[in-house]
């Protein structure tokens, strides 16, 4: 109810008639009853203009003072308007009179006031929907309001420039179709953006799911997705609204994302749960033949099972990283058992076959100390007596033995190489191939040189170990061999 129609009301309930009486239309101008009694006082317009309608059922209060209204310049009302002594009061729109109604029991400047107050009523909602036009404030039912305020100024129940009035509200006709296509254009604007951030959380939920997944990070995809479900219900929660077609459509494409996504998931750890599954059954079937070897004595064929072992181990696909670990750890664990077993085997070993070394010691310096040989014959009967004890000696620490080995061969490669020199002689063609042999022998002794001199300059010392005892030993050859070529000269 407008304030207006308020007014209406408030004065027909103190004259004693309702609103219908007041606004009758033109062709029945409003005539008071003559049997209707006339107030002793009589409220003034303004103070019907102000009074609130009370509820029914409300306490009686004290009155408030009425506001003072706004004083009327009824001067410039007079162009718009006139009011008779019966209080019959008529709208004057481009010379012609139009009655609006009657108030009874006023002085005719009373009558004239209280319509063109209604007529102020309207031009402040004039005022105040050209405020909200000019703040550009949302145009929801600003249409109907023009259409409400223009129905009020054509009804002619009030007096003053309707022409002015209807021209603002043509004004605001225009600035709102303005406004509203403004409105529009900001409104698609925005929901372009909305629309581009919800196509976006599709966009990416898809091409996780499309993503291999035998690829893919789980851990860091499945994250990803729950932060997009996140946005999206955050868009859903306080974004602008597409509509539904659109925000159905996207969602449909969002949540088949997400379910091809998390079937994928399942399948793959159902597959990696599988696989898992079968490695560790094949590393257990490793572990406990790795364990049968743990207490066997048979050090070579258990070192090379191991060995064995260890090459299907690498063969054979991890398990879960937890599971690797323990099940590594126990057929580690195995070998270690072993290993350990045997090391302490072979240094019982060592410290037994001790003896041995220094009789072994003994016998490669008796044997060195039969080069030069003087006497070929004499020295391989020597070097026999010599092999004989030696077998008769008995093994030799592991870390000695082939150090050792390799002092007697010296000794027997040149004794060797003497015999055959010896017997070449007897050859005519002897002295061409001491000749050949003693060219191939001192070139390769000047390779063997340049190689220890490498060995040196590098600093390794197992290989200038290996070159000097290569070299020592063609040098001898190298001496008999001249002392051959001698003989044939």
């Amino acid at each position: 109810m407008t304030h207006s129609q308020e007014s209406d009301e408030t004065l027909a309930s103190a004259t004693g008639h309702d609103s219908t009486t007041e606004q009758a239309s033109p062709a029945q101008p409003d005539v008071t009853p003559a049997a209707t009694p006339t107030p002793v006082s009589t409220p003034s317009p303004a103070a019907f203009a102000a009074r609130p309608k009370a509820p029914a059922a409300a306490a009686p209060s004290p009155v408030a003072p009425a506001p003072v209204a706004p004083a009327v310049n009824l001067s410039e009302a007079a162009k718009f308007g006139r009011a008779e002594e019966d209080g019959h009061v008529f709208l004057i729109v481009d010379g012609e009179e139009f009655p609006v109604g009657q108030y009874p029991g006023a002085s005719k400047e009373e009558a004239l006031t209280y319509f063109v107050r209604k007529f102020d009523d309207i031009v402040a909602q004039v005022a105040l929907l050209e405020q909200r036009v000019e703040a550009k404030a949302s145009t929801t039912d600003m249409n109907k309001t023009v259409t409400h305020l223009r129905e009020q100024l054509l009804e002619r129940t009030s007096v003053g420039d309707v022409n002015a009035g209807l021209a603002r509200l043509d004004a605001l006709e225009v600035a709102i179709k303005d406004l509203g296509s403004a409105e529009r254009a900001s409104h698609d604007a925005a929901r372009a953006v909305e629309l581009a951030s919800r196509e976006a959380i599709v966009a990416e939920a898809e091409t996780i799911a499309a993503e291999d997944p035998t690829a893919i990070q789980w851990k860091v995809s499945s994250a990803r997705m729950n932060e997009l479900f996140e946005a999206w219900k955050s868009a859903q929660k306080s974004g602008m609204r597409l509509g539904r077609a659109t925000e159905e459509g996207l969602w449909k494409r969002f949540r088949s994302a997400r379910t091809v996504f998390d079937r994928h998931r399942r399948a793959y750890f159902s597959q990696l749960d599988n696989n898992n599954a079968a490695a560790k059954n094949a590393k257990e079937s490793l572990i406990e033949a790795a364990e049968a070897l743990a207490t066997s004595t048979e050090w070579g064929f258990a070192a090379g099972e191991y060995r064995r072992l260890m090459d299907q181990w690498k063969a054979s696909p991890r398990a879960s990283r937890k599971d690797d670990d323990a099940l590594w750890a126990r057929f580690r664990g195995a070998q270690d058992k072993f290993f350990a077993a045997r090391q302490e085997a072979n240094n019982a070993l060592d410290e037994e076959f001790g003896a041995n070394l220094v009789v072994k010691e003994a016998l490669i310096a008796e044997a060195e100390a039969l080069l030069p040989i003087k006497d070929l014959n004499a020295t391989k009967k020597t070097l026999q007596n010599i092999r004989d004890r030696w077998e008769e000696a008995g093994k030799v620490p592991r870390n000695d033995m082939q150090r050792v080995e390799a002092g007697l061969r010296k000794v027997e490669d040149a004794v060797r190489a003497a015999d055959e020199d010896n017997w070449r002689r007897s050859d005519p063609e002897a002295k061409a191939r001491t000749s050949s042999a003693l060219s191939q022998l001192e070139a390769t002794i000047a390779g063997l040189k340049d190689d220890l001199a490498k060995a040196e300059k590098a600093g390794d010392a197992r290989k200038v170990a290996k070159a000097s005892e290569a070299l020592a030993a063609r040098e001898l050859w190298l001496e008999q061999i001249q002392k051959a070529a001698a003989d044939f000269s």
